[in-house]
């Protein structure tokens, strides 16, 4: 009989605490599902330990048995030092995750073994090629992918203490779609690209959360009609509150929104991503093209459900204009909070092979590869003017007078002030969500968090009058704090 393994999961950080880029708010979102999910394939008496450098340094002066860290593009050359380190120490080293998988051949300069794929289906065998000595040095899943059978998530791994949303939660893997510059579509290349677990599971695993807020970080949790209008059928009567995220396509169509309205559903992330047909075609976001995206705020208003919305900017039909365009047409649709990209072409991607091919690519630094910077040649613009504009829109989407602008879309002056100060709250009062973070006390935030979403109720968007009515006072709050407005490159996402 072998011994218990002791086995350290790792998800080393995206993004240094030095940089100016570094977000303690956003890096305290969530937690690292991916390594509690592999958890839960050990065995009872193993020893495991799950540490996210983003909330808590890092302790490197221990002897696991096994390290297995998770690697994205721009904490590559920080996980390369880790496992590096650790195998200098003795330790067996798996790597794993996006990044590993778009560039194995690096990747497998560091490690002993690698993954390609998700691991549902190979962690489990090479558990057990690894008690019996004859691990090898890549595993790869393709065929038979399924959540069938998938152990509960290691819960009990987590601080939950040290984030935000300790409630996330995944219920389906990929999504239906194939955007050229997506990292996930090569990521679940080679095998299933979309599949969902059993809805009994993944109900009794909301079951298994404390208290009312959850958030599902499925990269489309409409991808699959039957399985969401079952999951939110069952949802009915629980008492939730739930965020997660769709496509443009798949919220105009049939009645899946309003069931999940009706489930508790208050914020969706909406990849709008660009207003210029020609770079939905070049993109192949095809879900998108000849779709009518103020029917999508229309809709998603109405049921009381707040939009994060996804833009990004650089795309081959961008000019200068596409800035201000964007920003406008994100206040004048009532966007409560708005995710800004510099487009950003990730190895294993359609997008990277065509401009690999065309000689477009300016750097394979993956630190800058954030969507923060500019790591390509544009076609209509200079890389500074691209830089510069992406800049502006965060600045200018997130002034006072423009929160303020939007949330005069959402009805009634009750309903106006939760969708401004979701938005201020995000971007505005990030020194006192620095100090409950440092605290550790980000638990006393939630009921906080499930009030605001609780409050927001459907509501039909308010005519002109009733936007003149209630300006006063939103621009009244607004003018109070413009001298807070912020104006550096810095505060970017």
């Amino acid at each position: 009989m072998t011994r218990p393994l002791r086995v350290k999961l790792i998800l080393p950080s995206l993004t240094e605490a030095t940089s100016p880029f570094f977000r303690p708010i956003k890096y305290s979102l969530f937690p690292p599902l991916g390594l509690a999910t592999l958890a839960a394939y050990l065995n009872s008496d193993d020893e495991a330990v799950i540490q996210d450098e983003h909330v808590e340094p890092l302790c490197t002066d221990d002897r696991p048995d096994l390290v297995v860290i998770q690697v994205y593009i721009t904490n590559a050359y920080r996980a390369y030092r880790i496992a590096d380190h650790y195998r200098a120490r003795g330790a067996f080293v798996a790597l794993g995750g996006l990044h590993v998988t778009s560039l194995p051949r690096e990747a497998e300069a560091h490690a002993d073994a690698i993954f390609l794929g998700p691991g549902e289906q190979t962690f489990p065998q090479f558990l057990d090629d690894f008690r019996a000595g004859r691990a090898t040095g890549v595993y790869r899943s393709a065929a038979g992918r399924t959540l069938e059978r998938v152990p509960p998530i290691r819960r009990d791994l987590i601080k939950r203490q040290n984030y935000l949303v300790p409630n996330s939660i995944v219920v389906t893997r990929g999504c239906p779609q194939h955007c050229d510059f997506c990292y996930k579509d090569a990521f679940f290349g080679g095998g299933r690209s979309f599949y969902t677990q059993r809805v009994d599971d993944a109900l009794a695993e909301i079951a298994r959360l404390p208290g009312r807020h959850l958030y599902f970080l499925d990269d489309h949790l409409f991808g699959d009609r039957r399985f969401g209008r079952a999951l939110f059928d069952g949802m009915r009567g629980m008492n939730r509150l739930f965020q997660g995220a769709a496509t443009v396509d798949s919220i105009l169509r049939d009645d899946l929104v309003e069931r999940a309205a009706e489930a508790g559903l208050r914020s969706l992330f909406v990849g709008f991503e660009t207003l210029t047909p020609g770079n939905l075609v070049r993109s192949n976001k095809r879900q998108n093209l000849g779709r009518d995206y103020a029917a999508v705020t229309d809709r998603l208003h109405r049921l009381g459900i707040m939009i994060n919305g996804s833009f990004v900017f650089g795309m081959d039909d961008d000019r200068e204009d596409v800035f201000a365009r964007t920003v406008e047409w994100a206040i004048e649709h009532g966007i409560t909070t708005a995710t800004f990209h510099i487009q950003t072409p990730y190895p294993g991607t359609g997008l990277y092979a065509r401009m690999e091919k065309e000689g477009r690519i300016t750097t394979r630094d993956w630190d800058l590869y954030d969507t923060r910077h500019v790591v390509y040649r544009p076609t209509h613009l200079r890389p500074e003017e691209l830089k510069a504009g992406y800049d502006w829109a965060y600045r200018e989407f997130y002034r006072w007078p423009a929160m303020a602008r939007a949330s005069l879309f959402h009805g009634s002056l009750k309903h106006q002030a939760k969708h401004f100060f979701y938005a201020a709250g995000w971007k505005k009062f990030e020194p006192a969500w620095n100090i409950v973070i440092r605290a550790k006390q980000l638990r006393l935030m939630t009921p906080l968090l499930e009030a605001v979403l609780s409050k927001v109720t459907g509501q039909p968007v308010p005519s002109p009058l009733a936007q003149r009515v209630s300006l006063p006072l939103v621009i009244a709050v607004a003018n109070e704090a413009q001298s807070c407005t912020p104006t550096s490159p810095g505060n970017s996402c």
